[in-house]
This record gives C-alpha cells, sequence and structure tokens, in this order.
C-alpha cells in the first residue's frame, strides 16, 4: 500500500475521531435512526417590512400557534425575504436582532397617555387614543389654520402641527398619506426615507 503523509494524517485523524466519539458514547447507528424534523416545518410564514430604517428590507416572521380563534402565535424566528427586491435576503445587524425585540418585555404594545402634569402613564383603548388624537389635531387646526396673510394673500396653510411618516409603506399610501397632510394645509410634513 501506496501512503502519503497527507493520507496518513487522514487515516490517523479519521481514527482519532472515530475512537474518541466511541468513549463518549455517541453510537452512529442511534444516531442515524433518528429523524430530526425541520425546525420551521410547523411554523407560519408570514412576509412583512423591518420597521427600524428608511431602507424598508423584506423580512419573514415564522410564528407558531394551531391557529384556533383567539389563539395568539408566537414568533420563533426572523429571517431576511430573499424575494424582496431592497435587501435580497440580507439584514443588518438591528434587522438580525428583530426576534429581540419582538419579545422585549419593554416593547410598547398598546397606546398609552400621560395627562398634564401628571407622572404616571395610562393604558387606553385604541378607539379613545384615536379619538383623542383627532380631537387635538382637530382643535390645533382650528386655532391656528391661516387662510390669507396680512395682505390679503390666500396661503390655507397650517403651521403648529407637524407628521412624520414611515417610508417602508408603499408608494400608493404615501402618496395617499401626503394628499391628507397637505389637504388639511400642513406644511411641516417629512417621510422617515430623508431623515
Amino acid at each position: 500500500m501506496d501512503m502519503h503523509r497527507r493520507d496518513f494524517f487522514r487515516v490517523s485523524g479519521a481514527g482519532l475521531v472515530g475512537s474518541s466519539l466511541v468513549v463518549l458514547g455517541f453510537s452512529p447507528t442511534v444516531a442515524l435512526a433518528e429523524t430530526r424534523s425541520f425546525k420551521l416545518s410547523r411554523t407560519t410564514e408570514t412576509r412583512n417590512t423591518c420597521p427600524y430604517c428608511s431602507v424598508g428590507c423584506g423580512i419573514i416572521m415564522y410564528s407558531l400557534g394551531d391557529k384556533s380563534k383567539n389563539v395568539v402565535s408566537d414568533i420563533v424566528h426572523i429571517e431576511g425575504d430573499s424575494d424582496h427586491p431592497v435587501n435580497r435576503g440580507t439584514l443588518c445587524p438591528k434587522g438580525a436582532g428583530l426576534l429581540d425585540f419582538v419579545h422585549s418585555e419593554n416593547r410598547l404594545k398598546y397606546p398609552e397617555i400621560r395627562e398634564p402634569g401628571s407622572k404616571e402613564w395610562k393604558r387606553v383603548s385604541w378607539d379613545e387614543a384615536m379619538t383623542r388624537l383627532t380631537k387635538m389635531i382637530k382643535a390645533d387646526r382650528d386655532a391656528n389654520f391661516v387662510a390669507k396673510t396680512d395682505d390679503g394673500k390666500v396661503v390655507n396653510r397650517w403651521t403648529t402641527t407637524g407628521m412624520l411618516c414611515a417610508s417602508a409603506s408603499s408608494n400608493e399610501s404615501g402618496y395617499i398619506t401626503h394628499k391628507a397632510m397637505r389637504s388639511m394645509g400642513m406644511l411641516v410634513f417629512d417621510n422617515q426615507a430623508r431623515v
């Protein structure tokens, strides 16, 4: 048998690894006989957009749950969407850590209001939060809307309230949001894509 130096190291290394595994109690027949299921085989796949920056990378969230009524699914894995045209499956470190963000105890999941002069935040319903927000917007617009300048020029502007929109939405929803804000006379309006 013609054995070179590299062949000798390969055979010796394989023998050393095999004997070490046998001593540690590893039996290849038992290990190979067990079938392992893919960890995402029972999950539900949901495509979404990363919430962090203005790039708008596509993500795939995998959740476990039996889809019964009133059962909340638990997100078990998040990865980049390889079919998304922006990131093509890649994620930055913040996007790669989204699972920690989702399961964080400090994550705000419900609207809260702190009354003037109070030090405590109180949880309110979504209906109450939206109603309060719309009333405050209307009151501010009614009090501060400028229809004409002092010399009679029509300006129709409202500068005391502003809005910053997320760029992870589609062009269509951005267009509708822009038109809605501008139709109220709001001048202080920007999109996260420029931040």
